[in-house]
């Protein structure tokens, strides 16, 4: 059984699609700062969950 899970979220600044790994007990609720694995530009990451546990993966530009 993993540990971790597989998600995708856009990047603000080129809005290409980024893959990235979560480890649900280390981090959800936890910022993040990750480079773009297209555009190498640093963004923000906060992941959080809703009620169904789905992660949501909020993505920021480091200026906002």
């Amino acid at each position: 059984m993993s540990l971790t899970s597989n998600a995708e979220f856009s990047c603000p600044y080129c809005m290409e699609i980024n893959d990235i790994e979560i480890d649900q007990d280390n981090d959800v609720n936890q910022q993040q700062i990750v480079d773009c694995q297209v555009c190498c530009s640093p963004i923000e990451i906060l992941i959080t969950q809703d009620s169904d546990n789905d992660f949501i993966i909020h993505a920021r530009t480091d200026s906002e």
